[in-house]
């Protein structure tokens, strides 16, 4: 998984967890959003989580493969950045 370009203008960077569940988002060196894969009837979700206060910012999607999920959870934090 490599970090979109989107993030990487902002100073960001994507790191996917050793498990390789769970993704965390870092701005400015900070882990500022986690994003973690949850199963959706038989496919696969995507949780946004902003990590300073648990508030969700998914759009609650489901995708075929987890590559997909994560690619779809970074897009709902693009959105709910406004980038």
């Amino acid at each position: 998984m490599t970090t979109p370009d989107w993030l990487l203008q902002h100073g960001g960077e994507a790191r996917v967890s050793k498990n390789g569940l769970s993704l965390t988002a870092y701005v400015a060196g900070q882990p500022q959003y986690l994003l973690m894969l949850a199963p959706v009837a038989g496919k696969y979700g995507c949780k946004v989580v902003q990590s300073n206060n648990g508030k969700r910012l998914d759009g609650g999607a489901s995708f075929p493969t987890t590559e997909a999920a994560f690619q779809g959870g970074l897009d709902d934090l693009r959105k709910a950045l406004g980038w």
